[in-house]
């Protein structure tokens, strides 16, 4: 072996020698012999450094998974051999080898076990155990071992070829034949052996039975010995969260409904006689999370022999199957209210499944109610923060908290599904209840009443929305809500969370304001006041920004009286903050996006006439554009680099602020009636001359690019005059990605006005392409992924543009640019590249002549080559005849026919033709 290279395996090892290691590895696992020398090192323990351990074994596992095949007999046996001494090896190894050599060792085991079991050692098992017996270092490698073949075998993330597949079903058969009752006494004999003596190894047992008993046979694992075993190492501290994930693996085994119910059954007898259904007892969290997955597993396996007995018919055990599931429901219910939310969690599935079956019964009983509410209860509870949930800086703690929230509002739409009524009256009697004391209630109790009445509007059947009107019980209890929630003042609570909420829930069901129109100017005085968009916290002020445009788009139609005071009172947000005067606004640039939107928002529905209208929207936009032309000549004079770059920033912000007041609008028909063409089009002549600006070009562009998309919508055939300079400067000094987004603005040009523009297309195609191609043409370094993905956008916005023109009926922009023959070499390029493609795919084996879009693909040809042959004439058919189609080894007779059917004045004969001449061209 090479020594130096060895020494690169140290991961203190300097770049160089860890490079040369990293050689020196593929140059082994390229070399026919290089394994043995390996092989050899381990059975001789030539090497201590454990780095160097752990590469043999790397270069020994590459030879079995890829280049076994090519050995020979007495070359596999020897890898065996080498194998099996290395395990002797470790029995009297005075110090055991690092877990990761181990592993790594039991991975080789594994690959060696699955390629030769079926075949050349069948004896792999009793081989393996003969070596190990009870020695414990040799249990334990033996036990990853198994682990290691069960990910080989079973592991559903590993993904296999159907070929893979196949040998491990046999794999499985052969060893439920020959070894699989071996191996479970083993695994009794090592959890005897070493039950009170070594947890390690019994909890390492303890997870191969786990695993190994989704496929074997469970009477081997569930019968009185195995049971009893695992029960008494329930009670043993190191070893029962382990035991409670094999319990749970063998209650989810696949199996006969009635048999499921009896283990089930069985096992919880034990486990309740043994006092482990009494959890109040219990301090251990870890170990009862584990539990309860256990008692989630075995409530989820019941309702599943209950479904399945109720489809065949049985309703003798179906009866029994459910009288089980509900001596659960207490022991379910004290693990769901555990204030643990993991120990909470992983009962949830059973809880889901419960109210499921509820839901199917045509009549519950008085307990079956009584369970409902006591759910109900429990959700309401957990649903609650507690005082450690930090909301200024949430980390994974509080993700997880809102992750289980998520898992709480499945069970409360459900509980909506089985008894939407008693739901109802339960969130009524707590919201109503806190919401008349709120002053000296804790905030999480408040909070989680208003997100009560928010989860309802979701989890209550209902059309579109409508939850005032419809059933009246329903109607009035949510109006009633709804009507406290604006009423008690909560709106002032000193907590963001229930700030937060309340804006929600208004927003949520607005349609409230539009039966009892009375309180929308308070819930407006909140939104506008130190409650919302002047709140203390950013993070309220950005929300309620955005639930505020909500809020008045949805109830425009009753706004009108308060405009004139809401564009007031929010005129101060509106403020574009220039960079320089250190003034911290209250909301950012993105939040003053939704209050300029609501702004158009209300301007454009109200009632005034068009007048008032324009005048409302030149205020709106006139200091937009004042402040847009000094900052231009700023960024013109600024020589910083970072000045410039927050000086571009706040222009773009202009631009975008009046991009999207025009959101209010749908056409250029409600652009007119309001009488703001004109404002726009000023707009347009303030913010184009920023494109000529060579500094900090891919800001302003794009900003100015954005703009542009909207005004064709809202200005139509009044932006053409201004569209010819702006694409002459946007077209200079160009990037990929700068032409990738012109192009969408031109393909919207063409598409909306189609032979208007023609004039215009024509004069800019040639410089569009020379740009394209300019770029495109641009060497770049080999491996610069991003500048290969950039090109391929490219040509993709490119192909886009050229179907754009050619969809629109403007073909003959594309023919007039190089005279009547089209552009110079035109024809040429048919002949070499479009002609060819034409037939090269149709010839392709993979080209399925039975398949529909296969078949599509193939009358586009069809339509190509006539289009061509229309177009050039017998200088076609003379091409075809003499040169392309002889190229391409067609007889003579058959080329005759082909340009026969070529110039027939039917398509569809020809595209018929096609087809036929396909089939026979095939080998």
């Amino acid at each position: 072996m090479d020594e130096q290279a060895l020494l690169g395996l140290n991961p203190n090892a300097d770049s160089d020698l860890r490079q040369r290691a990293i050689a020196y590895f593929e140059q082994l696992k390229v070399c026919p012999d290089a394994w043995q020398v390996c092989a050899e090192a381990l059975a001789q323990r030539t090497y201590s450094d454990d780095h160097i351990k752990f590469f043999c074994f790397q270069v020994l596992e590459h030879q079995v998974k890829y280049k076994y095949v090519e050995l020979n007999t007495v070359q596999q046996q020897l890898i065996r051999e080498t194998l099996i001494s290395w395990l002797q090896a470790q029995m009297v190894n005075p110090h055991p080898e690092k877990t990761f050599i181990r592993n790594k060792a039991a991975q080789v085991f594994a690959l060696l076990f699955v390629t030769e079991y079926l075949t050349r050692w069948p004896t792999f098992f009793f081989d393996i155990l003969s070596v190990v017996d009870l020695n414990s270092r040799g249990v334990d490698l033996y036990l990853r071992i198994l682990m290691a073949i069960d990910s080989e075998l079973v592991d559903r993330d590993v993904v296999h070829t159907s070929e893979e597949a196949r040998r491990n079903t046999l794999i499985k058969d052969t060893m439920r034949e020959q070894c699989v009752p071996n191996l479970v006494e083993s695994w009794y004999q090592i959890l005897q052996n070493y039950q009170y003596t070594n947890s390690e190894v019994t909890c390492q047992c303890l997870e191969v039975v786990g695993a190994y008993v989704s496929w074997i046979d469970l009477s081997l694992i569930a019968n009185d010995r195995f049971v009893n075993m695992l029960l008494g190492h329930m009670s043993i501290e190191v070893l029962r969260e382990e035991a409670c994930d094999c319990l749970f693996e063998i209650v989810n085994k696949g199996m006969d409904p009635v048999d499921k119910m009896k283990l089930v059954e069985s096992l919880c007898q034990v486990l309740q006689a043994a006092g482990f259904f009494s959890i109040d007892q219990e301090e251990d969290v870890d170990f009862l999370a584990r539990f309860s997955k256990l008692v989630n597993g075995m409530g989820q396996s019941l309702i599943v022999s209950w479904t399945k007995l109720i489809k065949n018919g049985d309703i003798k055990n179906a009866q029994d199957a459910l009288q089980a599931i509900e001596t659960k429901v207490a022991l379910m219910l004290q693990l769901l209210i555990h204030e643990d939310d993991d120990i909470s969690s992983n009962i949830i599935g059973f809880c889901y499944d419960y109210l499921h079956i509820l839901k199917q019964l045509t009549v519950l009983s008085d307990q079956q109610k009584a369970n409902v509410e006591a759910i109900m209860l429990a959700v309401m509870k957990k649903l609650t923060y507690d005082e450690e949930y930090n909301f200024e800086n949430e980390g994974e703690d509080e993700a997880m908290f809102v992750e289980y929230r998520k898992q709480l509002k499945l069970l409360l739409d459900r509980l909506a599904q089985v008894s939407p009524e008693l739901l109802l009256a339960s969130v009524r009697r707590v919201f109503s209840s806190t919401l008349q004391s709120w002053q000296t209630t804790r905030f999480m109790e408040v909070e989680v009443v208003i997100r009560l009445l928010y989860m309802l509007a979701e989890a209550l059947p209902l059309s579109h929305g409508a939850h005032f009107s419809g059933d009246v019980s329903k109607a009035s209890a949510l109006q009633d809500m709804m009507r406290t929630l604006v009423t008690s003042g909560v709106s002032s609570y000193q907590h963001t969370s229930v700030t937060l909420e309340f804006f929600e829930t208004v927003v949520r069901y607005e349609k409230f304001f539009t039966v009892e129109p009375q309180h929308i100017p308070c819930v407006l005085m909140a939104f506008l006041d130190h409650r919302g968009l002047r709140h203390s916290n950013a993070k309220v002020r950005s929300r309620t920004a955005y639930l505020f445009s909500r809020f008045v788009k949805s109830l425009n139609k009753q706004m009108n009286p308060f405009i004139e005071d809401i564009l007031n009172r929010i005129q101060d947000l509106l403020e574009l903050s220039p960079p320089e005067n250190g003034y911290q606004s209250l909301l950012s640039s993105d939040d003053q996006l939704f209050i300029y939107e609501t702004a158009g928002v209300l301007v454009v529905n109200s009632e005034y006439p068009a007048e008032r209208k324009q005048a409302l929207m030149r205020n709106l936009l006139t200091p937009l554009m004042e402040k847009f032309k000094i900052l231009l000549e700023k960024l013109m004079l600024a020589q910083d680099e970072e000045r410039q770059a927050s000086l571009a920033d706040c222009l773009n912000h202009a631009v975008g602020f009046a991009s999207r007041t025009s959101k209010a609008f749908s056409n250029k028909q409600t652009v007119k009636q309001c009488g703001c063409s004109e404002v726009y089009l000023n707009c347009l002549q303030t913010f184009l001359p920023a494109l000529s600006c060579p500094l900090q070009k891919d800001v302003l562009r794009s900003g100015v690019r954005t703009f542009l998309h909207r005004m064709i919508i809202c200005l139509e055939e009044e932006v053409l005059p201004f569209i010819p300079s702006a694409s002459e400067h946007m077209l200079k000094d160009c990037e990929a990605k700068d032409l990738q987004e012109f192009i969408p603005l031109i393909n919207q040009i063409t598409a909306k006005f189609k032979i208007q523009v023609s004039p215009f297309l024509q004069q800019m195609f040639m410089p569009l392409l020379h740009a394209i191609f300019e770029v495109l043409l641009r060497p770049a370094e080999e491996n610069d992924q991003s500048a290969a993905l950039e090109k391929q956008m490219l040509r993709r916005s490119y192909f886009a543009f050229l179907q754009t023109v050619t969809g629109s009926g403007m073909s003959e922009v594309i023919a007039n640019q190089g005279g009547k023959d089209g552009p110079v070499g035109f024809a040429d390029f048919v002949y070499k590249h479009i002609v060819p493609a034409c037939f090269l795919a149709p010839l392709k084996q993979t080209f399925d002549l039975a398949d529909a879009q296969t078949v599509l693909a193939l009358s586009e040809c069809a339509v190509t080559l006539k289009t061509i042959h229309l177009k050039r004439g017998p200088e076609c058919v003379q091409y075809l005849q003499q040169e392309y189609l002889p190229s391409l080894q067609v007889a003579p007779e058959i080329i005759q026919e082909f340009c026969q059917a070529l110039q027939q004045p039917d398509a569809k004969v020809f595209k018929n033709y096609l087809k036929v001449f396909f089939q026979r061209a095939k080998p």
